[in-house]
């Protein structure tokens, strides 16, 4: 029932209640045949409907008021309450309250959302802008060295020239991250789902990485030899890019002159995993949260120097979920790490 005004619904009952009263007056005089004085009936009437009146109000109102007070109370107090444990009676301002609190909770988890969003957004507008000057300013200060007179110099003139590709060639490699995680975010990237052996397609990472292991020395190998082949249902080109990432994060970041070492084990009769380890420096466990995050680079003196977007385990992470499996990685600082991640047995 939805109380609009108390003052005309306390009039309203008093009034039925009135009226009540008089019929049962006069039936009782009328049974016991004493004299009616309707006079005296109607003046004792209006007094007690006034006064019926204003106590009915002053009751409801004050009662009303009392839940209402209530409510906000419980509102206010809500932080991360849960709304299924609030009991509640079967009456109107019970449930009344058991929505407002779900409304109020509710709204706070957008509010809570938005926070979030906007502080990465703003982290990363800061990352992109940051990564981009980089290759940028490299660009700009070889070409404007040229331009002053250093191009007339033909061995200087090559050496910047090519310098300054490597760093438009990081710049590309940049955007190409920038526009595959926008399109993986939005689920715009269209998978190619197949079935195909996952273990030629490590060998085919290996030798494509070959060479850049060999310039810190690191062995690429798997765990074993596979006699047979291990069928996967999945996107190829997208698991063999996760796989280059991977790969190439081991040798950038391994012990030079150590081992990069893939492994392929059952997790049940659907599901494979694909373990990628090396024997490098391995990761702290303040940095392990975060090593799928837009731009985060765990050493950071010295990842710049390693090339790379610092996008590479982000879009992973993106790539695999897609596929709605899992990865995620262990690490032992100075013995190594394992980045692991599962697949569809076909």
């Amino acid at each position: 029932m939805k109380i609009k005004n108390f003052f005309f619904f306390s009039i309203a009952i008093a009034f039925v209640l009135i009226v009540c009263i008089d019929i049962s007056l006069l039936v009782f005089m009328q049974v016991t045949s004493l004299t009616i004085n309707y006079k005296a009936i109607s003046v004792l009437s209006f007094f007690l409907f006034v006064l019926l009146a204003i106590i009915i109000n002053s009751g409801v109102e004050t009662y009303i008021n009392f839940r209402i007070n209530k409510i906000y109370k419980q509102v206010s107090t809500l932080k991360k309450k849960r709304i299924a444990n609030i009991n509640v009676n079967a009456d109107e301002f019970d449930f009344l309250a058991r929505d407002i609190l779900k409304y109020t909770y509710k709204k706070k988890r957008e509010i809570s959302k938005l926070n979030y969003r906007e502080n990465y957004r703003r982290d990363f507008l800061g990352n992109v802008a940051h990564e981009l000057k980089t290759p940028l300013f490299t660009v700009q200060g070889y070409l404007l060295t040229l331009i002053e007179g250093a191009a007339e110099n033909r061995e200087i003139r090559d050496k910047y020239l090519k310098r300054a590709n490597n760093a438009i060639e990081r710049l590309s490699e940049i955007v190409g991250d920038l526009d595959l995680i926008t399109k993986l975010e939005t689920n715009d990237l269209k998978l190619n789902i197949d079935t195909f052996n996952i273990i030629k397609v490590i060998q085919k990472v290996f030798d494509l990485l070959e060479m850049q292991a060999k310039k810190r020395n690191i062995k690429l190998t798997l765990n074993k030899f596979y006699d047979i082949p291990e069928f996967v249902f999945a996107d190829e080109a997208k698991i063999e890019q996760v796989l280059i990432n991977l790969v190439m994060n081991s040798i950038k970041y391994g012990k030079i002159g150590g081992t990069t070492i893939v492994s392929v084990d059952y997790v049940d009769d659907e599901k494979i995993v694909v373990k990628v380890s090396d024997n490098g420096e391995g990761i702290s466990n303040t940095d392990l949260p975060r090593v799928f995050e837009r731009f985060y680079r765990v050493d950071k003196s010295r990842s710049r120097d390693q090339g790379g977007s610092g996008l590479g385990l982000s879009i992973v992470k993106h790539i695999i979920e897609a596929h709605e499996q899992t990865i995620d990685v262990k690490s032992i600082v100075g013995k190594g790490s394992t980045f692991y991640f599962t697949l569809e047995k076909s």
